[in-house]
């Protein structure tokens, strides 16, 4: 097996027939059975990956072909991908709405998607254990926020994205600025209960920071 690129917050390993993720920091036991519970729970009814097995700390999962769509995007590829990152409103749809909250999964972007590289189709939605009910705004705007922080040179892509999603039900520019400026706190507070004032934390807030002075 050998380290999968891309992996931020947890080891992920596979050999090319199943991915092995060693969850780390805090609440590790709490997101592996939310992603595991997840995952079983929506296989078949979108581009998941299989659940082979769940062990102490380690999910085993069957990988998954595509190319990442943080790659694609490098490849100059950024109205492709983000039209098709547009399948997030069959996401919010998946689950029946409590009072208006729909399932959210907590970390949406093309860095956790992957793509057929030929038609753009999206062939898995990965790393599910920050799923949640809550509002759509939430992955609108952080699928925006991972094109803007990550990949600026193509911010103007992003109309494809709400477009392909649905302009109607994109909520307007202030709400997704405090939607990502939210989130950021929150990744802010994780860190700190990993490693109190540590280097995450600093990280964070400078995120943060930034994210507050952009314009639309």
């Amino acid at each position: 097996m050998r380290p999968l690129k891309h992996g931020y917050t947890n080891r992920t390993i596979g050999d090319g027939a199943v991915v092995r993720k060693t969850y780390a920091g805090p609440d590790a036991d709490l997101r592996l059975d939310r992603e595991r519970t997840l995952l079983t729970r929506l296989h078949g009814r979108l581009p998941v990956p299989p659940v082979h097995e769940a062990d102490t700390g380690t999910l085993t999962l069957g990988f998954m072909t595509g190319v990442p769509g943080q790659e694609l995007l490098d490849a100059g590829r950024a109205a492709e991908v983000l039209e098709a990152c547009g399948a997030l409103r069959r996401i919010h749809g998946t689950e029946a709405s409590v009072r208006g909250a729909v399932l959210v999964h907590g970390d949406y972007g093309p860095n956790n998607l992957l793509f057929d590289p030929v038609t753009f189709q999206v062939t898995a939605v990965v790393d599910w254990e920050f799923a949640h009910l809550g509002d759509p705004v939430e992955d609108l705007a952080w699928c925006e926020w991972i094109v803007r922080m990550h990949h600026p040179e193509h911010r103007h892509a992003l109309d494809a994205f709400f477009r392909a999603y649905g302009e109607d039900a994109v909520p307007p520019w202030p709400v997704r600025q405090a939607a990502m400026l939210a989130r950021c706190e929150s990744l802010r507070e994780f860190c700190h209960r990993w490693e109190p004032n540590g280097a995450g934390v600093t990280l964070w807030r400078e995120r943060a920071a930034a994210t507050a002075g952009w314009q639309e």
